[in-house]
């Protein structure tokens, strides 16, 4: 017997459910997509978080790097990370703390080429940082 499968649905749910943060954001920078995952991961609503600037995640200090990234990511219509590229950066939840993530990025784009917008798929990876950190720590105590 062959089932029928609802692609649209499917995909919406794939996202909305996701155990990780999926995240678009136009190409203003604002936030359009925040997932399950995103406010698990973030503690921020998606009331809170839909049409906000991605600040809201960015450490201050990170802020100048990323955006710069960002505007010549849309200037060129191309990104220098790969479909392959995991990137890890530090990234803040709504009650401040930092916590670090690793993540994909996927541009989208419109008929004639130019970006609209990215979407990143992260995850929460503090535990396993603090975790390296400690054990560079301990090896380095013991040099």
């Amino acid at each position: 017997m062959s089932e029928t499968i609802d692609l649209n649905a499917l995909c919406r749910e794939l996202v909305e459910k996701a155990p990780d943060a999926i995240i678009y954001a136009d190409a203003q920078g604002l936030i359009r997509l925040w997932n399950a995952g995103a406010e698990r991961i973030f503690g921020f609503a998606p009331d809170e978080a839909l049409g906000r600037s991605l600040d809201i995640i960015i450490p201050e200090n990170q802020r100048g790097r990323h955006w710069a990234g960002f505007h010549q990511t849309l200037a060129t219509g191309r990104t220098r990370y790969g479909v392959d590229s995991l990137l890890a950066v530090p990234a803040l939840r709504k009650d401040g703390s930092r916590l670090s993530v690793e993540f994909t990025i996927q541009p989208f784009h419109d008929e004639a080429g130019a970006i609209t917008g990215m979407a990143a798929i992260m995850r929460d990876v503090t535990a396993r940082f603090m975790e390296m950190k400690a054990l560079r720590q301990r090896l380095a105590d013991q040099a």
